[in-house]
């Protein structure tokens, strides 16, 4: 991700802004649902600058990553996290270790979006 290659400018934006991304990816079963979530990691300007009502745009983030499975007929309710697992997770130190992670797993950057946009339930 150094120059952004692969990556929607408004969705490179976020990330670097703070922002939490989702994607879904397939479930091991039928009636599963699964997501993988990228957060990025907060220093304390980012608190400063939340504190003073802006967004610290950073291109020297390092993120987490989790790959999470839900029961499909729980997902919408208040209990998704019952039969909840998670698959697996990675923390990447910066973008290019972001898209390493990325590939490493078959996730292409062109599938995340914001949260509010998927059913991703956390």
């Amino acid at each position: 991700m150094d120059d952004g290659a692969g990556w929607p400018t408004d969705k490179l934006t976020a990330l670097r802004l703070g922002r939490r991304l989702v994607a879904e990816v397939p479930a091991s079963q039928p009636d599963r649902r699964a997501f993988v979530d990228i957060r990025p990691e907060e220093s304390g300007l980012d608190v400063r600058a939340r504190d003073e009502g802006w967004a610290r745009s950073a291109v020297d983030r390092g993120f987490r990553l989790e790959h999470w499975e839900y029961d499909r007929q729980l997902i919408e309710g208040f209990d998704y996290d019952i039969g909840a697992a998670l698959i697996r997770s990675a923390d990447a130190a910066d973008e290019s270790g972001l898209s390493a992670v990325l590939a490493s797993w078959g996730v292409r950057p062109g599938l995340f979006d914001h949260p509010w946009y998927t059913d991703d339930p956390r």
